[in-house]
């Protein structure tokens, strides 16, 4: 089936769902890739820190499938920051995933005490320029960083990818996002499996649906319009997050999702990691 797409301010668009790569073990990322492509995945994310790039390059070379099918994310890390060793580890990453263009570069996070996240923007909006990327981003920013890439460079983030599950909606963030056009993509959309899955009125919605709790959790994003990208390496599991679009949330479904927000991470505070 054709996933739906979400498009960028740019006109460029997203597949709404895609495969996480986060912790996949170097030697398996290969497999899982190709486990997904079978599956019908088209959209991969994955992050310099993640230390997986070149199996997902691998997958993709081995593949077999037309390049405009695939969407390829993946991020700068931190230590990497500022312009010229922005441009040299994207060379590098690009190496790795054996590719010539990539459809979204992110800055992974602004580590705001460092100050380099406006000229590391800089050298995104470069390498946009040469075409070498098709769409540039940023993750976990906060509103006071994208205001700031806006005002010193004109140019505003096509996406924001944050921490987002029931349990952490940040709404205020994301109704940022709705006024500058900027697409919100969930990192973590199950929050790791832990409680959420077990939640009472989750459970209570899964059953109603006929679909387990976790689809419940990913419906609620894509009714949300958010992008997400689950992650697992088992394909029993990727079928379950794949078999998404048989079903949609009602309007009180989904309002009483809203009501289990508790402000909880699971991840680091964007304002802390530097």
């Amino acid at each position: 089936m054709t996933i739906p797409t979400i498009a960028f301010g740019n006109g460029h668009e997203i597949p709404q769902l895609g495969l996480g790569v986060f912790q996949i073990p170097p030697e398996q990322t290969r497999q899982a890739v190709l486990d997904a492509f079978d599956i019908g995945y088209r959209h991969v994310d994955t992050a310099a820190i993640y230390k997986n790039e070149q199996g997902v390059g691998d997958a993709i070379a081995s593949a077999g499938l037309p390049r405009e099918q695939l969407f390829i994310t993946t991020k700068l890390w931190n230590d990497q920051q500022g312009y010229d060793s922005t441009l040299r580890a994207f060379d590098e990453s690009m190496a790795k995933l054996q590719l010539d263009r990539l459809d979204l570069y992110l800055i992974h996070w602004p580590c705001p005490q460092r100050g380099d996240f406006v000229d590391t923007w800089k050298a995104f909006i470069r390498l946009r320029d040469e075409g070498r990327v098709t769409s540039i981003g940023v993750s976990n920013f906060r509103v006071q960083d994208l205001e700031l890439l806006i005002s010193e460079t004109g140019e505003v983030s096509v996406v924001n990818q944050i921490e987002l599950h029931p349990y952490l909606q940040q709404p205020e963030l994301c109704r940022y996002h709705a006024t500058k056009g900027i697409v919100t993509e969930a990192w973590s959309p199950l929050a790791r499996g832990g409680d959420i899955l077990a939640d009472p009125l989750i459970k209570a919605l899964a059953d109603k649906h006929g679909k387990t709790a976790a689809q419940v959790v990913l419906r609620w994003h894509l009714d949300n319009d958010f992008v997400i990208f689950p992650k697992s390496v088992h394909t029993e599991r990727m079928r379950e997050n794949f078999d998404l679009f048989d079903f949609a949330l009602e309007a009180d479904d989904l309002a009483q999702i809203a009501s289990l927000d508790r402000g909880q991470r699971i991840g680091p505070d964007p304002a802390e990691l530097n």
